[in-house]
């Protein structure tokens, strides 16, 4: 059987590669600045994290860490690898991986190291979600001219970075993921990857809602195939996370953090879909401490968003955040409870990523 392989740049806590693994494909080399989420991916995959000491000189790096009340080394150690065993993270399927996590700048990564870390195999796949700051509405300090969030601001260049390694590794079929802000800069995308080999290029609008995530979550995948899944049921709130108000510590990440004693009172006045706190955005006015309504879908998961369980006057443990966004339980997430939320609210839907991986698939 022929094992289709890719590169996940921006990879984060894992969402997009969660998906591709579990459609068969190996991930080889993945590219992550933020450390929590290297070492999150790292748990998840079987990884090992570099980081990059010289030009073009690389070193094994060691962490420590803590999933909520589980602890962890990398590289593992017996316990960790106990605990990863037990926890269903680590299983037949994930031993197989052992990809190599780049925990460094992608401005300071050439593609020949991604190559050199990829053991020179052919690359089937490039995947990956640039961060999307330099294009979302919800940024009010996003550049006013579109031309110059691409090309000037320090975030929005980083797609840059992504069609630079794209046309480098020259795999058959790339997906970048990024919000629908990103439309405002097509055509000089499209020219962007035109320069680097690739005629046909796509921007794919796809709502995770429609394929079974239980929160709302418009994105668009740049492409050089059409991807148009088949859509499935919705799935509200309560269904995916109702069955966590009676389970406690032994689901990893399912730590009750209580609210700030200023904001209880408040709180527990909301009524569902209510929110405590509003921010401006660029276009817009977001809620933030939403109280979620348990039979609907949950507002969009963000980094720096959080939300009031829909029953109790607390915020949302971190798995219960993770269940909004389609992660199974043996998916873990390292650091305190604010990286985790922004490693989830950064991420893809690993429900959303399967149906792209599916599509892939059959383009290959």
């Amino acid at each position: 059987m022929i094992i289709l392989k890719f590169v996940d740049l921006f990879c984060g806590c894992g969402g997009f590669s969660r998906g591709f693994v579990e459609e068969g494909f190996k991930p080889l080399v993945s590219v992550e600045l933020n450390e929590d989420a290297a070492f999150s991916y790292a748990l998840n995959f079987n990884g090992q994290i570099y980081e990059k000491i010289k030009y073009d000189e690389y070193r094994l790096k060691e962490l420590k860490g803590y999933v909520g009340v589980y602890s962890f080394k990398c590289p593992f150690d017996e316990e960790s690898l106990r605990w990863l065993r037990e926890l269903g993270t680590l299983n037949q399927t994930t031993e197989k991986l052992s990809p190599i996590i780049i925990n460094d700048d992608i401005r300071e990564i050439h593609s020949l190291d991604i190559k050199k870390f990829a053991k020179n195999k052919k690359i089937d796949v490039v995947i990956g979600g640039p961060p999307c700051e330099g294009y979302t509405g919800a940024n009010p300090k996003r550049e006013k001219n579109p031309y110059n969030r691409l090309y000037r601001d320090d975030v929005g260049r980083l797609v840059l970075e992504y069609i630079r390694i794209v046309g480098d590794l020259q795999p058959k079929i790339f997906v970048m993921e990024n919000v629908p802000g990103i439309k405002d800069v097509k055509g000089e995308i499209i020219k962007e990857f035109r320069d680097v080999g690739y005629e046909d290029v796509y921007f794919n609008t796809l709502r995770a809602e429609d394929y079974g995530n239980p929160s709302v979550r418009r994105r668009v995948f740049v492409s050089n195939i059409e991807i148009c899944p088949e859509k499935s049921e919705r799935k509200n709130v309560i269904e995916a996370i109702g069955d966590l108000m009676y389970k406690g510590r032994d689901v990893p990440n399912h730590e009750f953090s209580a609210l700030p004693s200023r904001f209880r009172k408040k709180v527990h006045k909301l009524g569902w879909g209510d929110a405590f706190i509003y921010f401006k955005g660029a276009n817009r006015r977001l809620g933030n401490y939403i109280r979620l309504h348990p039979l609907k879908l949950s507002d969009t998961v963000m980094g720096k968003r959080f939300f009031i369980h829909p029953y109790e006057d607390r915020l949302l443990t971190v798995r219960e955040q993770a269940r909004l966004m389609s992660y199974p339980d043996y998916h873990l997430f390292a650091g305190g409870i604010r990286s985790c939320y922004n490693q989830i609210g950064e991420s893809v839907p690993p429900i959303l990523s399967r149906v792209i991986a599916e599509e892939v698939k059959k383009s290959l």
